[in-house]
This record gives structure tokens, C-alpha cells and sequence, in this order.
């Protein structure tokens, strides 16, 4: 069921009910090499996180780390976008309230509440309520198949076993409810970026625009925070701080956000959020790799599980 594009998309080209136009095999190909860079990259902010939380408050971070993404991508960009209207507008205010502001600040407040290997695994469900979402609001989809949950099975036993690493599980429900929340919230986040992926714009101008909604909603949880103020901007003439937020401004958030949005708007909400079961295994390579930490049987075996959860989600129908 095809429809002639009008607006923004090229004359004559067709697209689905989604909004979506075909894709070959070569931009498919591109999508998954983006989500690919996209989690390697996400998979290695802990460090830099961990190194500014010394002198800067958790929404603080999100503040500059964004703010940066959003002056980065307006360089790049300095378009106008055209064609919008007030039921665009809200789309990406949503997207920008859900993607940019609320899924960080529930995972920060989740992690005083309770364990990170927590966290780590209940994270991790966003994929399976991505498809739940996908199947409810977004017509076109692919049907979810019997790998899809198979694969989902599997990563989450492989992520369990690289977070706990050994240790006993301990409820926390504030914590863990918080977390789970958050998943659900990036959730919602990649389903709104699939309907804005069909609006026919540049990905680098709708990142912009969410990122632009998301700060705006982050300044009361900034004016309202613990935040150190100047004393806080101060510490961005230290190089240790400024590299490390350059890090998270310009790759984890500006080029980050753009490749992700773009590989949702290739392979769709939820094969792109699959990816996400990669976290875990990247952030054990990374604490392998920099902080020199040993390798467990239950890592090895995790990521093993988490590798093999992912190549079964991915799979098509024959």
C-alpha cells in the first residue's frame, strides 16, 4: 500500500503507510553501521561520566553535554526548517522531552537508588516494549517474529550474567521501578523518532530541534537542582573536563543522535533498538580495555549470550 510523497520528499518517490520510503540493501547495510557506531560510542560514556561527576551534578552533565550537541550540530547545519507545523512542533518536543531530558534524568535518579548492575539489566528491556509500542502506533512495522522474542531471551540472560558478574541480586523498587520507567521512556523516544524520521526532513535538523525541546525542559530540573552555577562552569577551563565533555557533547550526543535517528529511520524502531542489547558487552570491552579489569567466566559467557540474542532478533523471515 504506496502513496505519492508530497512536501519535502524528491517528486515521484513512493512511500509506505508509515511514511517511509523503500530502502536497499546498501542504506540497510549503512543503517546497521550507524546503530553499530552509535553503541560502541554509548557503550564508553560511563568513563567520561564517571570522571565529571566528580565536579559536576548528574543534570549539570546533561546540561553542557547536550547544549554542546546542539551549537555542534548548528554548525554543521545552519539551516531552517521548513514545512513544520504545531503537530510537528509538539512531536518533537515530546521526543526531545522523553529522548533528551526525562530517559537521563530517571536512569541518573535510578542509580542512587539502587545497583548499576541493576539498572544495566532492567535498561535493557527498552527493546521489548519498543515492539509492544511499534505493533500499537506505527502501521507498516514488521510483524515481530519468534526469533525477535527468542533473541530477546537470550540477550537479557547474557546482560543478567555480565552485570551481576556474580554478585546476588538485590531488589531495590524504587530504584528498579525508576529504571524500568526509563526504558519505557526510550521507548516512547525511538517510536517518535520513527514517525519524525517520515517527515521527510535532515536527520541533523530534526536531532537539532528535539535536542532544542529537550534543553528547555532540562532548564527547571537545572534552576531547581543542587547546581553549583559558575563554581560548576569553572571547571570547564581544566582539560581533563573540557576533553571528556567535548567527548560526550560532540560523540556521544551530536554524532550519536544523528546516526541512531538515522538508523531508525532505515531499519525502523525496533530493529535499531535491539541494538541497544550491546551495551553491556561494549562497557565490558571498554573496562577491559582502559580500567585493566579482569575477565570472568560470566562476562565471557554473557557476552557470548547477549551476541547471540542480538543475531537472533535481527534475523528475517525466511
Amino acid at each position: 500500500m504506496y502513496e505519492e510523497t508530497t512536501g519535502a520528499g524528491h517528486a515521484g518517490e513512493k512511500k509506505n503507510s508509515c511514511g517511509q520510503t523503500p530502502v536497499s540493501p546498501k542504506e540497510t547495510a549503512a543503517g546497521h553501521l550507524a546503530a553499530l557506531l552509535t553503541i560502541f560510542i554509548w557503550g564508553t560514556t560511563f568513563i567520561s561520566t564517571k570522571v565529571l561527576l566528580v565536579d559536576f551534578q548528574p543534570v549539570e552533565i546533561l546540561f553542557f553535554r547536550f547544549l554542546l550537541g546542539s551549537l555542534a550540530l548548528l554548525i554543521v547545519c545552519p539551516r531552517r526548517m521548513e514545512h513544520t507545523s504545531l503537530k510537528r512542533e509538539l512531536t518533537f518536543a515530546a521526543a526531545g522531552f522523553c529522548g533528551v531530558c526525562l530517559y537521563y534524568l530517571l536512569e541518573n535518579v535510578a542509580l542512587t537508588l539502587t545497583s548499576a548492575s541493576n539498572v544495566g539489566v532492567i535498561i535493557s528491556v527498552s527493546p521489548f516494549f519498543t515492539a509492544l509500542l511499534s505493533r500499537l502506533f506505527l502501521k507498516g512495522e514488521e510483524r515481530l517474529t519468534a526469533g525477535f522474542f527468542a533473541g530477546f531471551a537470550a540477550a537479557m540472560a547474557g546482560i543478567a550474567l555480565i552485570s551481576l558478574n556474580g554478585s546476588a541480586l538485590q531488589l531495590n523498587p524504587a530504584g528498579d521501578l525508576l529504571a524500568l520507567l526509563a526504558a519505557f521512556v526510550w521507548a516512547i523516544y525511538s517510536i517518535l523518532t520513527r514517525k519524525i524520521s517520515g517527515y521527510g526532513c535532515s536527520v541533523i535538523l530534526t536531532t537539532r530541534r528535539t535536542f532544542f525541546y529537550g534543553l528547555l525542559f532540562m532548564l527547571p530540573v537545572l534552576l531547581f537542582s543542587d547546581s553549583q552555577g559558575l563554581a560548576a562552569a569553572n571547571h570547564l577551563a581544566e582539560p581533563v573536563c573540557l576533553l571528556n565533555l567535548l567527548f560526550l557533547g560532540l560523540g556521544a550526543s551530536a554524532l550519536c543522535f544523528v546516526t541512531w535517528n538515522f538508523s531508525v529511520r532505515i531499519l525502523g524502531a525496533v530493529q535499531t533498538c535491539v541494538y541497544i542489547y550491546m551495551v553491556p558487552v561494549i562497557t565490558i570491552a571498554a573496562s577491559v580495555l582502559i580500567l585493566k579489569e579482569p575477565v570472568t567466566w560470566m562476562s565471557a559467557a554473557g557476552t557470548l549470550l547477549t551476541l547471540a540474542g542480538l543475531f537472533l532478533s535481527q534475523r528475517r523471515k525466511a
